[in-house]
């Protein structure tokens, strides 16, 4: 007796097809499962044995084999134990095995026979939907699956026996309907910010352009405050957007109730998590929150605090936009295409930019020496925050919101995609001015000759890197976005070296 069902492996956000192949045979009683299981897929014997038992459906004495193929790739999670169930019910002659042919399956069983929710139920029906299958799913992942396409098939049963009784004409189990819902929460409003108008400029240029950003401030000036508010002035997802920002999501079972991401993430970890937590990884990888924040803000306080082996792992995700988790036998790849924005203390005291500190010039020196020079040469916007004043907060709220600014900078991101769109194929999967490099930012952004000459000067004097250097030319070609203009001049080059933090540092050093 034979029966097989199509499943799928999860390697990084890609779901790879995997063929459930049952043989029952005569000879010793044995229930053996092949193929690179883990521990999960191990179990399925026990829960799968149970809920057949449950619908009335026990397991002949006999020999049983499940291959999970193709056998060299590693099997995780519980999602396996219904395609075993399924085709262990085809090999029975309990489903008809032509039944099972236009479908792939996912979902974990409960000893009374329930399918419970698993995690990956939407990029399983999209790797599904590109075998041209349907999938069957539990009951809580059908709204989920349901965004893959239209005219795909999706069966979403709460019960193995409603799976049965529909294969057996006894009853219909309807396609589930993707949910609309959005988030009725409203995000934090720029007005709510008083004074620091200056981290205002540069909130909207790192938005604008989808730049990296630090600010320098001592307790209490705000700089959590702006942080939040970065996503109220981002544009919405677009469609494609939404669905990779979703598969991620689904892959950590954060779409809760089924509902597609509508907004940009934002994602700020505790300075204690562990680089499994920030970058991915662990015995079972998983998305860490860099992949979580993809296509939105990632938000790191108190930045020193972090350890420092912990940091310099976000370098490859800042400067290539994905993670990458390489282990013996299998080699994964999370998109981590996000916005880095830190905040960060002077130094350990606490104290303002440019005053004395209690524990002398050491204490702020040996802060900064947590933050290496690479990784801090990955940002491109650094700077100060200094205190509020009395005056400030008692005065009337800004006139001024998200509304306003992030209507310049929808704009300026228009401006970008139109331009990319001109420059032909090369610039087709680039979004933001930040995504720019080698012959093409020189293209869209090389500066007159009064910039290029100021550009050169401060070069020499900073001693600015091959990559700040193009990093400003970067932020350069933002500035003159938000100001509608063509090219880059001198005064956008001006105001982007104000933003490389050197002033900040010689303070510091002082």
């Amino acid at each position: 007796m034979y029966g097989q069902i199509s499943t799928l492996a999860f390697v990084g956000i890609e779901a790879r097809p995997v063929e459930v192949q049952v043989r029952i045979s005569g000879g010793r009683h044995v229930f053996a499962i092949v193929g690179l299981p883990d521990k999960a897929v191990a179990e399925s014997r026990e829960r799968v044995r149970n809920a057949l038992h449950a619908v009335g459906l026990g397991l002949p004495f006999k020999h049983i084999t499940v291959n999970l193929a193709p056998a060299d790739l590693p099997k995780e999670g519980s999602h396996f134990d219904l395609p075993i169930a399924l085709a262990l019910m085809a090999a029975t002659g309990a489903v008809a095995p032509d039944a099972l042919d236009g479908y792939a399956a996912i979902g974990e069983l409960a000893l009374d026979g329930s399918i419970r929710a698993v995690p990956g139920a939407l990029p399983a029906a999209v790797g599904a939907n590109a075998l041209g299958k349907g999938l069957i799913c539990p009951e809580g992942c059908g709204a989920e699956a349901a965004w893959a396409a239209e005219d795909m098939a999706v069966l979403a049963p709460p019960h193995l026996l409603s799976l049965v009784n529909h294969f057996t004409g006894r009853q219909t189990l309807a396609r589930p309907e993707p949910n609309l819902t959005r988030s009725a929460l409203p995000l934090p409003d720029l007005k709510d910010v008083k004074g620091q108008e200056t981290a205002k400029r540069a909130l909207e240029i790192a938005a604008a352009g989808g730049h990296n950003l630090l600010m320098v401030g001592p307790p209490g000036s705000g700089k959590s405050m702006l942080a939040a508010r970065l996503p109220s002035i981002l544009p919405p997802l677009e469609p494609q957007e939404m669905l990779e920002v979703s598969m991620v999501m689904s892959l950590a079972g954060e779409l809760a109730g089924g509902r597609i991401a509508s907004n940009r993430p934002f994602r700020a970890p505790h300075h204690s998590a562990s680089m499994a937590a920030l970058v991915g990884g662990g015995s079972r990888p998983r998305p860490g929150e860099v992949s979580l924040a993809h296509l939105g803000v990632l938000f790191l306080d108190e930045l020193p605090e972090f350890q420092p082996n912990v940091l310099d792992a976000l370098r490859q995700p800042l400067e290539t936009g994905e993670t990458v988790i390489a282990r013996a036998n299998h080699r994964i790849a999370y998109p981590s295409r996000f916005q880095l924005v830190a905040a960060m203390n002077p130094c350990k005291c606490g104290g303002s930019l440019g005053q004395a500190c209690k524990r002398g010039p050491r204490c702020a020196a040996d802060y900064q020496a947590r933050l290496s020079g690479p990784f801090l040469d990955r940002i491109d916007l650094q700077i100060e925050v200094g205190q509020v004043s009395a005056a400030d907060l008692v005065l009337p709220a800004p006139t001024e919101g998200s509304a306003e600014v992030g209507l310049r900078v929808a704009r300026a991101r228009g401006v970008q995609r139109a331009r990319f769109a001109a420059l032909g194929t090369a610039a087709t999967r680039m979004r933001t001015n930040a995504d720019c490099a080698g012959q093409l930012l020189e293209q869209i952004a090389m500066p007159d000759e009064a910039g290029l000459s100021l550009l050169r000067e401060a070069s020499a004097t900073l001693g600015l890197s091959a990559r700040g250097f193009h990093r400003t030319l970067k932020v350069a070609r933002t500035i003159a976005d938000l100001d509608g203009a063509d090219g880059v001049g001198r005064i956008h080059i001006a105001e982007a070296l104000s933003y490389r933090g050197e002033a900040m540092r010689q303070q510091q050093a002082a």
